[in-house]
């Protein structure tokens, strides 16, 4: 395939509508938090090594590997569910999400993980407390303005 073969508009947006269906990113989670307004539960699924380093305020920790043994003792099945792992290069997030919709629960994958939350210059929980880093200007808009998208 060259750059010059393209969809038919209804494919390209039967295929974007898809996406927004099983994809969401970490600004509108974040906006969705901040404003008291999240519908869903957040579920970090990474190692309790990584989840020690900071992880979402108010995420669930449900390790990949440990989700058929507990999902059902952390997680509503009513409510939905937005997942995440290290970042655009990690596939852990997709693996839980696939686990969580293989036990019946309806689930977005939020791209970009911790990375892109903690890039973006969002606060993170550790045990020692919550922190935040500074925007990292090739992600987000420094000057707190949103992006335009």
């Amino acid at each position: 395939m060259t750059i010059n073969a393209f969809a038919a508009p209804a494919d390209s947006a039967a295929y974007f509508a898809a996406r927004l269906a099983f994809h969401t990113d970490v600004t509108d989670v974040h906006a969705a938090l901040a404003a008291g307004a999240a519908e869903f539960t957040v579920v970090d699924s990474r190692s309790t090594v990584a989840w020690d380093q900071g992880h979402v305020p108010g995420a669930v920790h449900l390790p990949t590997a440990q989700i058929p043994e507990l999902a059902a003792e952390f997680l509503d099945p009513a409510r939905p569910v937005v997942v995440y792992c290290w970042g655009p290069g990690c596939d852990g997030g997709t693996r839980a999400a696939h686990a969580l919709a293989s036990r019946g629960y309806r689930v977005k994958e939020m791209l970009g993980g911790i990375e892109y939350w903690i890039r973006e210059g969002y606060e993170v929980e550790t045990w020692e407390g919550k922190r935040r880093l500074p925007v990292d200007p090739l992600t987000a808009p420094v000057d707190g303005g949103d992006c335009g998208c």
